[in-house]
């Protein structure tokens, strides 16, 4: 629980829930379970959360809501960004939905007076695509939403109905507001398991963590792009906008196709380039922002920088907020080395077999991938988050 975070794309951290279980590969290295197997083992919200087994610290399934704090968000007066569940998954099948729409009443609440905006990253996608579709949830969350309201609120300043009708009547067609729903994304498996169920739950704001990047994802599939294009009997639209989604109609998944949007006043049809059928007349559900970063910590794994930088490029083609939050504890090696011995960088490229550079043993402290470029372990301060020169800050421009 914190104030402030060091986390680089939030402000505090809300850790209302903690505890979980492993459920993908992107579990292995979880530094809130090191850390309530370690120096929080003791603290009332973590205590016996953590197995030891192999001698690495493991959680155990329970998964504990800490009700003393659940009105800490009234208490902190200066809008923020807040993660909440930091250290757990807020749609932990331990939780119950009646549970979770208390939770969600006090972010309701807390954005209305306070205006936070609370940042909700989950591996259950699906349970969370469940839960926010249920009208009784949103009954609860409204009802307890609105008592919160009511029960802050001067009544001389403001009368009681006042109050609740500002407040407003919230559901699965209507999301609130100060809420983003995320989900993390480590491999092609895990995208097409999560982003689908991400893009098929009504959200205020959508994003996707990928921390750590394990694997090359097709990111076509799952971003808009705005190049132009015709319709199938090749007239030009007249406001293309092209969506990478899926064709109610024939099933066609995008993967480098290009479906067109032609607008006209309020309304528009948008065709899917195989059944030429329109797809839907609504807005089409798209993320809005995408955050990467390597691992941290013991055991981190390395990232190929080709990952990081095709991620970079498409969210720009599309127009997606692209936010690299650290390269963690292992770099590429030509960025080391661009960073500490420019002049080293343009006097040619370097050969990392056996050599001492830098005061850095490149053979025992290299990992050499696939695509020939290599990752160099030189600690998550040292590493920094500049990719190719520079920072990637999406997340400080769509939060603003």
């Amino acid at each position: 629980m914190a104030e402030k975070s060091a986390i680089e794309w939030t402000d505090a951290t809300w850790n209302i829930v903690t505890g979980c279980s492993l459920v993908s590969p992107a579990c292995t290295n979880c530094y809130a379970m090191r850390l309530a197997g370690t120096r929080m083992k003791g603290h009332a919200s973590r205590r016996g959360l953590t197995r030891e087994v192999n001698g690495k610290h493991v959680w155990t399934g329970e998964v504990r809501v800490n009700w003393e704090w659940i009105e800490l968000p009234f208490q902190w007066a200066r809008a923020r960004k807040i993660f909440v569940a930091a250290h757990g998954d807020l749609f932990h099948a331990a939780l119950s939905m009646s549970e979770i729409a208390t939770i969600f009443a006090v972010m309701v609440a807390a954005h209305h007076l306070r205006g936070h905006v609370f940042q909700v990253l989950t591996k259950r996608a699906e349970r969370m695509r469940e839960v926010l579709s249920d009208p009784d949830f949103w009954a609860q969350v409204n009802a307890e939403a609105g008592a919160h309201v009511l029960e802050r609120t001067d009544a001389l300043a403001r009368r009681r109905d006042d109050a609740r009708a500002t407040l407003g009547e919230y559901g699965a067609d209507n999301p609130p507001p100060g809420i983003w729903l995320g989900v993390t994304v480590e491999d092609p498996q895990r995208a097409d398991e999560r982003i689908p169920e991400l893009l098929a739950t009504s959200a205020a704001f959508r994003f996707v963590s990928c921390e750590p990047l394990l694997g090359a994802i097709p990111w076509k599939r799952w971003l808009p792009t705005a190049r132009p294009a015709k319709r199938p009997d090749g007239t030009p639209f007249l406001a293309p906008l092209f969506y990478m989604t899926k064709c109610e109609h024939c099933g066609w998944v995008g993967s480098g196709e290009l479906c067109g949007t032609d607008s006209w006043g309020d309304d528009s049809d948008i065709f899917c380039p195989s059944c030429h059928q329109s797809i839907r007349g609504d807005e089409l559900p798209s993320l809005d922002l995408v955050i990467a970063g390597g691992e941290s910590g013991p055991g981190a794994r390395s990232t190929p920088i080709a990952l990081f930088r095709s991620l970079r490029d498409q969210c720009a083609a599309a127009g997606v907020a692209f936010d690299f939050k650290q390269w963690g504890e292992w770099i590429d090696a030509d960025q080391f080395l661009a960073l500490v011995a420019p002049e080293r960088v343009a006097a040619g490229p370097l050969t990392f077999v056996g050599a001492t550079k830098l005061g850095v043993d490149c053979l025992a402290a290299c990992e050499h991938h696939s695509d020939g470029s290599s990752s160099l372990r030189v600690g998550k301060r040292r590493a920094g988050r500049l990719l190719d020169g520079r920072e990637h800050n999406g997340l400080r421009e769509v939060g603003r």
